[in-house]
C-alpha cells in the first residue's frame, strides 16, 4: 500500500510496516485496543499481500504468533495497546527466548508526558519482559523529519536482524504515540515529504536477509579413532527436516556411531536415511548391565539434549568427552560434563568435514566450495570400512529386540492406553503432517514409543520453557495456513488455553486435537508425592471434571468420543482440510501410571532380550 501523509502517525506506523514487509514478514497478528490504532490501521492496509489476523486474547495471540514463528522460521509481528495488554505476552516471551523463536513485540504505548501521572491505561512498559528479548528498545515518539523516519527505518531493520541473529528470539519494540491516533489530519503539512517516497531510494538495501553462523572446527580425526560413540539427535525443529536428517546420516555412516534419536526430533520420521537409529534408548538403558555395556568413549550431541532422565543419568556417570553440535551461542549442556559447543549446524559440520579429510588438524576451519565432498567421502569410507564395529551391533541388537517387544505388547492392546496413542500416530499420520506436541506425559509417550518410520511428519513443541501455557493457540498457529494438522494433548493443557478456540473465525487450514482425558494432570502419578493422598488429588492431580463435548459446542468445534483404536485410525487418515476437530480419548490416569511403572523397564529385561 502507498505511504499515509494524513498525519504524523499514519507516516510513522506505514514507515514500520513497510520496513518489516520488504524484510520479510509475512504474518502481524493484531489485537484491539485504542493506542495501537496507526498500527493496527496501517498493518491492515497492507492485507492481502500481508496476512494480518486480529485476536481478541492477548495471551492467545502471543502464542499463536509463537506458532506461526516456528512453522516459518520467520518472525511474526504481535501488536497490542498499552496497560497490561503487553504483560499477557510474557509467558509466549519465556518460551520464545528458550525454544529460539523468531518474534518481534510490538506494544503501544503513551507518550513520556503521560506517564506517571495516573493519565489511565499507562504501566511503565520499559523492559517488560526483563532480560529475555534478545534486544529491546523504545522507539522516539513519532515525527515527520526525514532523518527521524531514516533512525525508524534503521531501527526496525536492527530490530528484524535480532529477532534472527546470532540466536534466533523474541525482540520488543515500545512504540508510543501522541493523539490523533486515527488517520485525521493532525495540522502538520506532510505534502513536502511525498516526493521522498515516489522512488525506491529511501527502501535502498532492505530486503530480507541472509543467514549467519558461527565458525568451529570439527575434530573429525578424532572421531574417527573411536569406535565406540554415540550420536545423539535431540530436541530439534529445524527448518528444512529432510536436509537434517541427511546430515545426521551422514555423520552416523562416516563414523559408524549410532544415533540415538528423540522422538522431538525429526530423524525418527525419516528413518530410511540412517540405519542406525536407536529409538528405544530410554527403554534399553533401564536394564543396568546393557547400560554398563554400551558406556561410550564419545557423545555428540546435535541441538538439546532429549526428554528422558534415563539417558541424563546414565550421561552424567560416563567419563565420555562430549561435543554439542549447535549454532546458537547458549550453553545446552544441563549436565556439566566434559563438553565441547562447536557453535555450527550439523549441515555445515559435514560439509566442513569434507573440504577438511585429508589434511593435517589445523585447529582452523576454512571454508570453500565444499559442493557434494562430504557426500563423496563418506560413501568411499563407508563402503571400505562396512563392517560395523561390536559397539554399534550390541546397541542395534538391543534397539531390535526392545522395539519388538513394544510393538507386539501395544499391537495386543485393546483398551484405551495413553501410550498407545503416540505409537499409533507415528503409523498412521499422512506425509509430512505438522504434529504438535503438548508438555508433560504426551512429549514423554512420544519419546517413549513412537515408531520410527518414514513418513516425514513434522514434530513441534514448546520445550524451551516446557510450560502449558499457550498450547492450543501455538497448534492453531502453526497449522494456520499449513497443511492439515495435528496436536496431541492432555485434558489440563487444552483448558489452559481454551480461549485459544476464539481464534477460529480467523483460522485457515484444519487442525484435529486428540485429547487425552485423564481428568488431571497424569505427569504427576509418576512423581513420589502421588504416593501422598491427600493433597495429591486436590493439589496436584487438579481434576477439573469438563465436559468437553460442551465446551467444544460453546466455540462451536466439532467434537467426537472415541471408543474404539479401528474408530481412531480412521479419524486420522485422511484428515479433514478445514476447521478445527476435537477427538476425546477418555483413560484413567491410575491405570496408565501403573502401566508405565509396570512395563517401561520389563521391554529390555533380561529375560525378553534373549
Amino acid at each position: 500500500m502507498p505511504i499515509g501523509f494524513r498525519n504524523t502517525n499514519e507516516l510513522w506506523a506505514a514507515i514500520l510496516t513497510q520496513t518489516l514487509k520488504r524484510l520479510g514478514l509475512t504474518c502481524a497478528v493484531i489485537c484491539p485496543g485504542s493506542r495501537s490504532t496507526p498500527l493496527a490501521v496501517s498493518f491492515a492496509q497492507e492485507s492481502p499481500t500481508l496476512e494480518v489476523i486480529s485476536i481478541l486474547d492477548e495471551r492467545s495471540a502471543a502464542f499463536f504468533a509463537l506458532g506461526r514463528a516456528k512453522a516459518t522460521a520467520i518472525p511474526t509481528a504481535i501488536v497490542c495497546t498499552s496497560g497490561t495488554a503487553g504483560a499477557n505476552f510474557y509467558p509466549a516471551v519465556i518460551e520464545a527466548k528458550e525454544s529460539r523463536v523468531p518474534l518481534l513485540l510490538l506494544t503501544a504505548d503513551r507518550p513520556s508526558e503521560l506517564r506517571d501521572c495516573h493519565s489511565g491505561q499507562t504501566i511503565d512498559q520499559l523492559k517488560l519482559y526483563g532480560n529475555y528479548p534478545n534486544w529491546q528498545a523504545e522507539l522516539a515518539a513519532p515525527s515527520a523529519d526525514m532523518g527521524m523516519l531514516a533512525y525508524l527505518r534503521q531501527t526496525v531493520v536492527y530490530a528484524w536482524e535480532r529477532s534472527l541473529y546470532p540466536v534466533p528470539g523474541p525482540v520488543h519494540l515500545n512504540i508510543p504515540f501522541r493523539d490523533p491516533l486515527a488517520p485525521i489530519p493532525d495540522g502538520t503539512d506532510l505534502n513536502s515529504l511525498q516526493l521522498h517516497f515516489q522512488s525506491e531510494d529511501f527502501w535502498t538495501g532492505i530486503s530480507p536477509l541472509s543467514p549467519k553462523c558461527f565458525q568451529a572446527s570439527p575434530p573429525l580425526q578424532e572421531w574417527l579413532k573411536s569406535d565406540q560413540g554415540i550420536i545423539i539427535a535431540g530436541v530439534a525443529q529445524p527448518k528444512q527436516p529432510q536436509e537434517y536428517c541427511q546430515a545426521i546420516a551422514q555423520l552416523s555412516k562416516t563414523l559408524k556411531f549410532p544415533v540415538l534419536a528423540e522422538g522431538l526430533s525429526p530423524v525418527r520420521n525419516y528413518a530410511e536415511l540412517n540405519p542406525h537409529i536407536i529409538s528405544t534408548y530410554d527403554l534399553i538403558l533401564r536394564n543396568q548391565q546393557l547400560a554398563k555395556q554400551l558406556v561410550p568413549e564419545i557423545v555428540i550431541q546435535i541441538g538439546e539434549m532429549p526428554t528422558s532422565p534415563v539417558l541424563r543419568n546414565w550421561l552424567k556417570t560416563t567419563a565420555a568427552k562430549r561435543w554439542i553440535i549447535d549454532p546458537s551461542d547458549q550453553n545446552l549442556d544441563p549436565l556439566h560434563g566434559r563438553t565441547v559447543h562447536l557453535r555450527v549446524s550439523v549441515e555445515q559440520l559435514t560439509v566442513t568435514f569434507g573440504e577438511n579429510t585429508g589434511k593435517e588438524d589445523t585447529g582452523t576451519w576454512e571454508r570453500g566450495d565444499a559442493g557434494n565432498v562430504f557426500d563423496n567421502f563418506s560413501a568411499s569410507f563407508f563402503a571400505s570400512n562396512f563392517t560395523p564395529s561390536s559397539y554399534l551391533q550390541m546397541w542395534c541388537a538391543a534397539e531390535a529386540k526392545v522395539r519388538l517387544n513394544v510393538n507386539q505388547i501395544l499391537a495386543n492392546t485393546s483398551d484405551l492406553l495413553e501410550s498407545k496413542i503416540a505409537w499409533l500416530l507415528s503409523q498412521v499420520l499422512p506425509r509430512e503432517t505438522p504434529i504438535f506436541i503438548a508438555n508433560s506425559m504426551p512429549v514423554r509417550d512420544i519419546e517413549f514409543f513412537w515408531k520410527p518410520n518414514q513418513s516425514g511428519v513434522k514434530p513441534f513443541f514448546n520445550r524451551g520453557a516446557n510450560g502449558i501455557d499457550g498450547t492450543l493457540s501455538t497448534a492453531l498457529g502453526i497449522a494456520h495456513g499449513n497443511q492439515s494438522s495435528l496436536m496431541l494433548t492432555g485434558d489440563l493443557a487444552l483448558l489452559h488455553d481454551t480461549n485459544g478456540f476464539l481464534i477460529r473465525n480467523k483460522f485457515v487450514g484444519h487442525l484435529t486435537i486428540v485429547l487425552i482425558n485423564n481428568n488431571g494432570g497424569g505427569i504427576f502419578e509418576m512423581l513420589p508425592i502421588a504416593k501422598f493422598e491427600p493433597p495429591f488429588e486436590e493439589f496436584f492431580a487438579t481434576p477439573q471434571d469438563i465436559d468437553f463435548a460442551q465446551l467444544c459446542a460453546t466455540y462451536g468445534v466439532e467434537h467426537e468420543l472415541i471408543t474404539s483404536w479401528e474408530q481412531f485410525q480412521k479419524r486420522l487418515n485422511p484428515l479433514p482440510t478445514t476447521g478445527i476437530r476435537v477427538l476425546e480419548l477418555r483413560t484413567n490416569r491410575k491405570f496408565d501410571a501403573k502401566w508405565r511403572q509396570e512395563n517401561l523397564g520389563k521391554f529390555s529385561a533380561p529375560d525378553n532380550l534373549e
